[in-house]
């Protein structure tokens, strides 16, 4: 189990201007302008405090305009192929921005691997020792302390 979360207080402002943009713009779709708003201090309070976001909150906020993207609301989503692989793309109908999104069920995002946690690395590989360089060291040290019995 993690130990308290760094900034809990920063965060839930980040997740209170999330659901706030989402809230206006499922009451009213012509709230975009309020919901961009939220969505740029959301980002900027994030960028200022040094904080990483969710890969599924960056998702769904427009690079460019700071739209949060809601698919056939706010933005296209549609699916592409090119060379074998699969590809979701969004595409935002302010700014006509679009985000690739490879569409592979076995990929797993780095931040949610075992090995991108710091608790676990310490627990799942031990770190790698130096080389055994102990016999160099008595070589030296034995010698001088023979001479001084």
């Amino acid at each position: 189990m993690a130990g308290p979360v760094k900034d809990r207080e920063a965060f839930q402002r980040l997740s209170f201007l999330y659901q706030a943009a989402h809230c206006v713009l499922s009451q009213d779709p012509e709230n975009q302008a309020l919901a961009r708003f939220y969505c740029h201090t959301e980002r900027t309070i994030a960028r200022r405090l040094v904080l990483r976001r969710d890969p599924s909150v960056k998702r769904t906020v427009c690079r460019g305009c700071f739209s949060l993207l809601l698919p056939g609301l706010t933005c296209t989503q549609r699916q592409r192929r090119c060379r074998g692989q699969r590809w979701t793309v969004q595409t935002c109908l302010t700014c006509q921005r679009s985000q690739r999104f490879l569409n592979d069920p076995g990929h797993v995002l780095w931040g949610d691997r075992p090995e991108a946690q710091l608790g676990s690395q310490a627990d799942s590989k031990p770190p790698q020792s130096l080389p055994n360089t102990a016999h160099l060291i008595e070589e030296k040290v034995l010698p001088q302390s023979s001479n001084n019995q």
